[in-house]
Parts: C-alpha cells; sequence; structure tokens
C-alpha cells in the first residue's frame, strides 16, 4: 500500500486531506511542521510527500530541499495559498526546488486524488 506523508500546519488541512486519501486506499501519515515531517520521513519513508510551503519553525521550501538531498527518488507536492507574494509564486520556487507538482489552495478531492494516482503510475 502506498504511503503518503502529509506536512501542513493547518489542521483542518491535514485532517481533510487525510481522511479522503486513506478512503482511497492510501496508508497516511500528518506532521504540523517541516521538523516534525522529516523526523517522520527519516523513520519510515513515505512514497509521496505532500508539503505546504508556509509553515512556521521549517517551512516547506526548507522541507523540500532537505528531502530531495537526501532522497531524490520521492515524489513531492507542493501546495500553497500564499503569503506574503502570490501563491504562484511561492509554487514556482518549489517546482524549481524539486516538487514534482505543485498545487494551489484550496485544492479540491479530484485534484488531490488525480495528483497522487498520476504520481503513483
Amino acid at each position: 500500500m502506498p504511503e503518503i506523508l502529509i506536512i501542513d500546519d493547518e489542521k483542518e488541512i491535514c485532517t481533510i486531506f487525510k481522511m479522503t486519501l486513506e478512503r482511497a486506499g492510501y496508508s497516511v501519515r500528518a506532521a504540523q511542521d517541516g521538523d516534525e515531517g522529516i523526523r517522520l520521513f527519516k523513520e519510515k519513508p513515505a512514497d509521496i510527500l505532500i508539503v505546504d510551503i508556509i509553515m512556521p519553525d521549517k517551512d516547506g521550501i526548507e522541507t523540500i530541499v532537505e528531502t530531495r538531498k537526501n532522497s531524490p527518488n520521492v515524489k513531492i507536492v507542493a501546495v500553497s495559498g500564499g503569503g506574503r507574494i502570490s501563491s504562484d509564486e511561492y509554487l514556482k520556487m518549489a517546482k524549481t526546488l524539486g516538487a514534482n507538482v505543485t498545487l494551489e489552495k484550496p485544492v479540491t478531492r479530484d485534484v488531490l486524488l488525480s495528483t497522487v494516482k498520476e504520481l503513483l503510475d
């Protein structure tokens, strides 16, 4: 069963993504920030990381760079709703630094499921 790790400081997003993916048959874990996500990934690697860009402590960009350096084959989905700059700018940066796919929040159920399926195929 494919393993997915969600890293997002918004608990509601983690809960919605986790429930959606579990109902589709995936094994899913969640972390509230980049540090926790990196720790969970080291304990048990995932097939796909879904990483929010704007988070306290270790943000998504740092998380993507560190993960990509240590695990070049993991699939990474970067998500952002924006912040000081538009979500588009954050997502371009994430793509340049190693994200396989970028999604702008809010992410619909269908987009989330199709993105995960495509990355696993």
